[in-house]
């Protein structure tokens, strides 16, 4: 049983008082972890008292250095020292005899070099995770303990009040947290309690799941606020627990906020080494390595092409159909064709559709998901033109005919990284479980025809999937794209609220043809 608090800044009665009033009604703990200001500005009186002995702390206490110039004399040795009795000054990184791994870092991130004593510089945030990270089988640590918050650790979050996560804390932090994996991380100096969603470490079904990260900022001792500042938890060190009780999911799990971060080093790691392209499949165990000729392994004829099934009734978007309405048609290929959407999102909202009758683009035939291809790569291209990003969906689920949303986005309006946030986001405030494929996988590895699916695809080649088991709101992808956090056009979430005359209509889709002419290859082909 352990406690963490907050900024003390030299509050020692405060602090020492109200642990032991928990002690007497809650029985004893074994240690209080203090993070952020230890000390203040005023510290000398009250800290003289637990120098010289005449006061001893209730607890053993363990304390991060110095934050700032003026507390430095209070820590005579960088590399940690017991401070007074049962006060212990924290330098490097402490395994306690229970086998409890508990990883820290003093200060606040240096904003000049080199760096002052009372900060850290991206070369000791290296040094400290390669001492852990070399270890054999490192998992994580138990326990992180920073002064400054981890920047974006809100992201796919609950909200953390008035703090501005994207603005607050160190990425250097961010970075050090991503690679640890600490079970807790606990931080101060925002005078703020948030308490985060746990987060996962690992990638769904690209990684072995890992155990979750429960994020923690606690106030400062003794506020006129009320706002929490000390934390009791158990915890049971890592080593001593069962691999399957360890890496249980709670039901509010959410996506790791650093996700960014940890691409962003798989990326610069692939660089170093040789080019290996690797896939994800379902049916097949995870890791092997798969071809990359199209072809499995013993089998080099190709494949006979597969003529689409017929519909079982009248289809509003086979191109042959009566019921196809051809003025919103604005591009016709081999095997698909590219129309407006009827009740746009946007006037350039376009539909990717293939001409004969497929449910989905796991049911496609290579032909026609080549040039489907196709026409995402000219569509990129156009928009981009355009000063745009496009982002394609694909909803398999109360549809008979593949439709591919393919929507614009501004691109000073939000970047990629906003786009798949607001998707994750909303899905997790429905309950949606939708989870991030590999970059070099195609929605045929992770979904089987017949299957509902939800399914979004940015230009950046980033996927996001969603198996959908139930129920499943209609308009999803739209409203997301809608909200207020992206296009903020929520009275146009619904296609039926925005349809336009016929009239009107055409003449959008003979500006959007000529306007799309030179990146239209069936012109060409």
């Amino acid at each position: 049983r352990r406690l963490a608090c907050g900024d003390v800044e030299g509050r020692l009665e405060t602090i020492f008082g109200r642990v032991r009033a928990i002690q007497a009604k809650s029985g004893r703990f074994d240690m209080l972890l203090c993070v952020g200001s230890f000390f203040g500005a005023s510290s000398e009186a009250e800290w003289a008292e637990y120098r010289t002995g005449a006061k001893k702390a209730p607890i053993p206490t363990y304390v991060l250095g110095a934050n700032d110039q003026d507390t430095l004399s209070y820590f005579p040795d960088v590399s940690g020292c017991e401070l007074a009795e049962n006060i212990t000054y924290l330098g490097g990184v402490f395994s306690g005899c229970s086998g409890l791994q508990v990883a820290y870092l003093s200060g606040t991130e240096a904003q000049e070099q080199p760096a002052p004593a009372h900060s850290f510089s991206a070369k000791d945030v290296a040094e400290l995770k390669t001492s852990l990270l070399s270890t054999p089988n490192f998992r994580g640590v138990d326990i992180l303990l920073t002064s400054p918050w981890p920047r974006d650790v809100g992201t796919f979050a609950n909200s953390a009040g008035e703090i501005d996560t994207k603005k607050c804390g160190s990425k250097l932090v961010s970075d050090l947290a991503a690679s640890l994996k600490p079970r807790y991380h606990f931080a101060a100096l925002e005078k703020a309690y948030y308490e985060r969603l746990p987060y996962r470490n690992h990638t769904v079904l690209q990684e072995t799941p890992q155990h979750v990260t429960r994020f923690i900022a606690l106030a400062d001792v003794g506020n006129t606020s009320k706002k929490k500042y000390l934390y009791a938890f158990s915890i049971v060190p890592m080593s001593a627990m069962e691999p399957a009780e360890l890496v249980k999911q709670p039901q509010d799990v959410t996506e790791n906020p650093y996700r960014k971060l940890r691409r962003e080093a798989a990326k610069a790691k692939a660089e170093e080494e040789p080019a290996s392209q690797f896939f994800f499949d379902l049916n097949k165990q995870q890791g092997k390595k798969r071809p990359t000729d199209g072809k499995e392994r013993g089998d080099s004829k190709p494949k006979q092409a597969k003529k689409p099934p017929q519909p079982t009734g009248p289809c509003w978007f086979c191109l042959a159909s009566p019921e196809v309405e051809k003025h919103l048609v604005v591009s016709i290929g081999t095997h698909c064709y590219l129309a407006l959407a009827k009740g746009g999102l946007l006037p350039d909202h376009v539909l990717i559709l293939p001409i004969g009758h497929y449910q989905s683009v796991v049911d496609l035939s290579s032909e026609v998901l080549e040039e489907v291809t196709k026409y995402k790569a000219a569509l990129k291209e156009f928009f981009r033109s355009k000063g745009k990003r496009y982002v394609l969906f694909e909803r398999n689920y109360r549809s008979q005919h593949l439709q591919l949303q393919v929507i614009p986005v501004p691109l000073d309006l939000c970047t990629s990284e906003d786009i798949k946030e607001s998707f994750i986001t909303q899905a997790q405030e429905q309950q949606i479980d939708l989870l991030e494929i590999p970059e070099h996988s195609d929605i045929t590895q992770v979904a089987q025809p017949g299957s509902p699916y939800f399914y979004v695809e940015l230009d950046t080649g980033e996927k996001l999937f969603h198996r959908i088991r139930g129920r499943f709101p209609l308009q999803f992808g739209r409203e997301v794209l809608a909200s207020e956090a992206l296009l903020a056009l929520p009275q146009r979430s619904d296609w039926r609220q925005c349809a336009s005359p016929r009239a009107e209509e055409a003449a959008q889709a003979r500006a959007f043809r000529l306007d799309f002419q030179p990146f239209d290859f069936s012109l060409r082909d």
